[in-house]
């Protein structure tokens, strides 16, 4: 039987990398599938949410140097 969704145990850095990866938008469908079978959704929602806010913010503080 398999686990639940909500019950699936991924590490941090799993989720991180998978994310990393879909930001790049490069992902060989094996380790794609491989996340799928692996980490827990609503993790990876955060996590992406989270990394989406650090790039914007990123992206202000850097044109804010630029135009210093």
């Amino acid at each position: 039987m398999t686990e639940p969704v909500h019950r699936r145990k991924g590490s941090i850095s799993g989720t991180v990398k998978a994310v990393l990866w879909g930001f790049l938008g490069v992902r060989r469908n094996s380790d794609y599938q491989n996340d799928i079978a692996k980490l827990n959704p609503i993790h990876i929602m955060v996590v992406g949410v989270l990394m989406a806010l650090l790039f914007v913010l990123a992206l202000i503080l850097l044109v804010n140097w630029v135009v210093a």
